[in-house]
């Protein structure tokens, strides 16, 4: 095999890979986007429930003494 034919096969797989990996990556960049929609969704309404049940503002949204 002469370097040129080597180098292009290095090459077509290299491609290959890059383009695997970038849709890995396009693919975990929306599910972390759902999840963190997901989380936030789920916090506020913790949030909403305790303000419900106690009728205060949740501790978490609460600055310290110290402010």
């Amino acid at each position: 095999m002469t370097d040129a034919v080597t180098l292009e096969e290095r090459m077509a797989h290299l491609e290959r890979v890059a383009d695997d990996l970038s849709e890995v990556v396009a693919r975990q960049d929306a599910e972390i986007a759902r999840l963190t929609r997901r989380v936030e969704m789920l916090m506020q309404r913790e949030a909403e429930r305790e303000v419900d049940a106690s009728g205060t503002v949740p501790l978490a949204d609460q600055k310290p003494p110290h402010w």
